[in-house]
């Protein structure tokens, strides 16, 4: 059940233009901005300077708590058709030793599997698929953008064709999602942090001619001869990355033979597989500190650029996106100030910052070319491991900072900016994962028997976000209109875990606050709306300054 837009843009929204949302970049990130908005009835013109759609793929898998995220896009019953389980994620010293061991759930605290490869063409145009139903997305190809104008009340971009022609194109926003070489970025030219970690591999992609198990899926070779990566990238496809030694030509490195060569002691040969692609890529660590400038805004790779090793990338630019689409939402509809949307970049770029800086701390263990040094390492490393198990991958990252509940202190009252788990519930349709029976967007959600204490107009508020209200039973109960029985008990152990009897929960499926005692909806609600600086249907639009701390 995806989400939609309950509320229409007010009389005074703004003038007459193209689209309510210009994107920039129709990969997944853009594309999936794009089939966000649709959803909520936005009209969002995607511009790509590519005429037809690249055929290779670039990223290989997405986490669980993405694959929630491209489920609320409406693609979830069909990921399976592009993505497969992962069962885990090795890294091994040059002698075959485990250094790191990671094992993967077939359904983890999302309602995914930790961790899916895919084959990103197939996301790509599972994506175009979904966009191509939805009557508010028109994509146009063939169309470099090379000028942004902002006005008050719109921006106009120019874009040049294959020959040359210009076309114009107004919307009230633009989201640039245009990748690492990212006009839109350059236009807003924001400071970029950039660690200055970067090496150059040579990344091959090759078709299966047939099925083989590769146990565990991902695995990371940590031998100073040679770095080398083994990962899946969806079904009957594969990729290996070589790292480019020390006085090694980039120009020897990336030729077709040298391919095969390295590929030969893995057992791929032309016998046995396609060779889809073989090149040279340098990663880079770096990020924007502001994504957001009047009314033109960035997201994915245009935003922020990380090394592969914690296969963050594409899952980044989705996160930045299903933050961004309800808060243009909001905001296009006249819910809440333009104010929202800095939030955007108080939210995502820390989370982000952490993820790059994790992932650089992986490539500097796995970028070691000195043997005596890669045996320091592995020594360090044994003995911290000796006598564990397999670990099961870290929770997805709270927010800290942006809308969020706070105490008087200002620091969020646990759990806000947490992500909401998923589990099973029944409801009057029967069971199912909680996001495809009770609907996606605002959910406030009450234990048994819980004081509301909503006032006409908190409950118009609610109603003015699409908010989906609902009272949480037993495993053993029977649902009505407004409750679900909690199938697998994920809700209950979390409320109480936080001593919790309401928890509002943002449409990204980060808690916003949670509360107990009389009145806790109403206390959440209030906090909410203030936060927002939202004003009610109906009502003044006056923005609200006092919020309710708790």
């Amino acid at each position: 059940m995806p989400e939609t837009s309950p509320h229409k843009p007010p009389a005074s929204a703004g003038p007459e233009t193209d689209a309510d949302v210009i994107v920039v970049g129709d990969g997944p990130v853009g594309a999936t901005l794009g089939v966000l908005l649709a959803q909520r009835g936005r009209q969002t013109v995607i511009l790509e300077r590519r005429r037809r759609p690249y055929t290779l793929p670039r990223a290989t898998s997405f986490d669980g708590e993405t694959a929630r995220l491209l489920a609320g896009c409406g693609t979830g019953p069909d990921l399976s058709r592009v993505s497969e389980p992962a069962t885990g994620y090795q890294w091994r010293s040059a002698d075959g030793e485990i250094l790191l061991d990671v094992a993967f759930r077939a359904q983890g605290p999302y309602g995914w599997p930790d961790a899916n490869t895919m084959h990103q063409p197939a996301l790509e145009e599972l994506l175009a698929e979904r966009a191509a139903a939805l009557p508010g997305v028109t994509v146009v190809r063939g169309r470099q953008v090379v000028g942004i104008e902002e006005r008050d009340d719109r921006v106009t971009v120019t874009a040049e064709d294959e020959v040359g022609a210009t076309h114009t194109y107004t919307a009230r926003w633009v989201v640039g999602c245009d990748g690492a070489n990212s006009f839109v970025r350059d236009h807003l030219d924001v400071p970029v942090t950039d660690l200055g970690f970067s090496y150059e591999w040579l990344l091959c992609d090759v078709r299966l001619h047939e099925p083989s198990e590769f146990v565990p899926t991902n695995i990371q070779i940590c031998d100073p001869a040679r770095p080398t990566t083994l990962v899946g990238s969806g079904p009957g496809h594969r990729r290996w990355e070589f790292m480019r030694l020390p006085g090694e030509r980039a120009a020897d490195l990336n030729r077709t033979e040298t391919a095969w060569r390295l590929l030969a002691p893995h057992g791929v040969t032309p016998d046995t597989a396609t060779l889809l692609r073989s090149t040279t890529y340098i990663f880079q660590s770096q990020w924007a500190e502001r994504w957001r400038a009047g009314r033109v805004l960035v997201a994915g790779d245009a935003a922020h650029l990380m090394p592969p090793y914690a296969g963050q990338g594409m899952c980044s630019g989705i996160r930045d996106v299903v933050n961004l689409a309800w808060k243009l939402d909001l905001v296009l509809g006249g819910i809440a100030p333009e104010s929202l949307l800095d939030t955007y970049t108080d939210e995502r770029r820390p989370q982000v910052r952490e993820s790059i800086l994790s992932s650089v701390q992986l490539g500097r263990m796995i970028c070691v070319t000195d043997p005596v040094a890669a045996a320091d390492r592995d020594a360090t490393i044994l003995a911290r491991r000796r006598g564990r198990g397999p670990a099961v991958p870290d929770l997805a990252r709270p927010l800290t900072e942006g809308l969020l509940r706070r105490g008087t202190d200002g620091s969020p009252v646990s759990p806000a900016g947490e992500t909401v788990p998923q589990g099973l519930v029944r409801g009057l349709r029967g069971t199912g994962l909680f996001d495809d029976v009770v609907g996606r967007g605002f959910v406030l959600l009450l234990t048994e028997g819980a004081d509301t204490g909503l006032d006409a107009e908190q409950s118009a508020f609610l109603t003015s976000l699409g908010t989906h209200v609902v009272t949480l039973l037993p495993g053993d109960g029977t649902p009505q209109n407004m409750s679900v029985a909690d199938v697998g008990g994920v809700y209950r152990a979390f409320l109480e875990r936080h001593g919790a009897e309401a928890v509002l929960i943002r449409p990204d499926y980060h808690v916003y606050g949670a509360a107990s005692g009389p009145g806790a909806a109403a206390v959440l609600v209030d906090d909410l709306r203030a936060g927002m600086g939202a004003g009610v249907p109906g009502h003044s639009h006056q923005v609200l300054t006092e919020r309710r701390r708790g």
